[in-house]
């Protein structure tokens, strides 16, 4: 056989070979299955790259600018006759039309009209409420009535009954943090309503415990009562419904002359004071203080953050992205990006509110978290 006809046989075998590769793709995906033998490394099969390709968060910001006369506009027009629920709720654009801010977490603003209370539901995920306008939120969950501020948080654990609200003269918002996503992923969500007692379907819970019961019962850090019960609904999350801010301010304002963390600045945990885990076995939260001119190093995990400003004006950088924020504002910084804050003042602190799906990677073992050094090196943090 000569060169030329060798030549002219292996092009027919290729060709012949990609032909029936064309063919068995279009069988493989025409009976719902995919193939994984990453023979190539282009784009339709790219099999490893294929495994790992799906729908992913991007870091984004929401401004509280264009998002209050929205909630403003919907109190004049949607009224608690229309629907229980009004909310204005933040869908990053990677994953819409799925409702979630990042892959795991859902956040909501809300904005109650005076005096108005929605009627009594509970639901198979778990949620916080931190208010941001207004002194006179209301949630009434399992019986204890929470009036609460900006900067406070609120817990709504899983199938625990509440009312939302506002028993103030003036108008009163509050964003919402959820693991929906993560409990419709799995199957899990549910909502109920008609609540009842003495078997008489009722709007509102009556009260049963003390207004304040969770900060006198839980406030003083380091005592805990031993003639209370610790495990009030279902036992799954924090006992202590209501973080107070003034205390989490005060203590930030404790470690202001401490080194602190250069990935994180001064960073206080909400936990649970009872068993000094976090508040859901799904997130947490955290109190974040950059100080005047403060910048944090890179980091880099693989847990999702919502970040919420409260005070001061500053900027998240997502992968070479910057965000400039003010208060109100919100930040998704979804797992796997590298990301720092800086405080653009040389004045005044700059105070995030954090919230992470960490516990649900820590208890699966899947939690990583890197951080760079200022030489460039990369670190592995906790």
């Amino acid at each position: 056989m000569t060169t030329s006809t060798k030549d002219s046989a292996t092009k027919e075998s290729a060709s012949n070979r990609d032909t029936r590769l064309a063919a068995l793709y279009d069988r493989l995906s025409s009976h719902d299955l995919a193939p994984y033998w990453a023979v190539q490394s282009d784009a339709d099969h790219d099999e490893d790259g294929q495994v790992l390709k799906g729908s992913k968060a991007v870091p984004y910001l929401w401004k509280y600018s264009h998002i209050q006369p929205i909630l403003h506009e919907a109190a004049e027009l949607i009224s608690m006759e229309d629907s229980e629920r009004r909310s204005v709720v933040l869908v990053n654009p990677a994953l819409a039309p799925v409702r979630a801010t990042v892959s795991s977490l859902y956040t909501a603003y809300r904005l109650n009209d005076p005096r108005e209370i929605m009627p009594a539901h509970r639901h198979s995920i778990n949620a916080v409420r931190i208010g941001l306008t207004g002194d006179r939120n209301f949630t009434g969950i399992e019986g204890e009535d929470i009036t609460f501020g900006p900067g406070d948080l609120v817990l709504t654990p899983a199938d625990a009954w509440h009312n939302h609200g506002n028993h103030g003269d003036d108008f009163a918002v509050n964003v919402s943090i959820l693991d929906l996503p993560l409990s419709e992923f799995l199957n899990a969500a549910a909502f109920e309503h008609d609540y009842t007692e003495d078997n008489a379907v009722k709007a509102e819970q009556s009260a049963r415990y003390d207004a304040d019961y969770s900060h006198r019962t839980y406030g003083t850090g380091g005592l805990r009562p031993r003639f209370v019960d610790h495990k009030r609904g279902t036992g799954l999350h924090s006992p202590m419904y209501v973080y107070r801010w003034d205390e989490t301010r005060s203590l930030l304002e404790k470690f202001r002359d401490h080194d602190g963390s250069p990935w994180e600045g001064i960073s206080l945990e909400y936990r649970d004071p009872a068993t000094g885990q976090t508040p859901f076995r799904t997130m947490t939260f955290f109190g974040q203080m950059l100080r005047p001119g403060e910048k944090t190093l890179p980091q880099k995990q693989n847990a999702s953050l919502v970040c919420i400003a409260f005070e001061g004006a500053g900027a998240t950088i997502v992968d070479g992205q910057t965000f400039d924020w003010q208060p109100f504002d919100a930040i998704a910084v979804p797992g796997g990006t590298w990301f720092h804050h800086e405080n653009k003042s040389d004045k005044e602190d700059a105070i995030l509110f954090v919230a992470s799906d960490e516990p649900t990677l820590k208890a699966l073992g899947f939690h990583r978290r890197q951080g760079r050094k200022e030489d460039g090196s990369i670190v592995m943090l906790d």
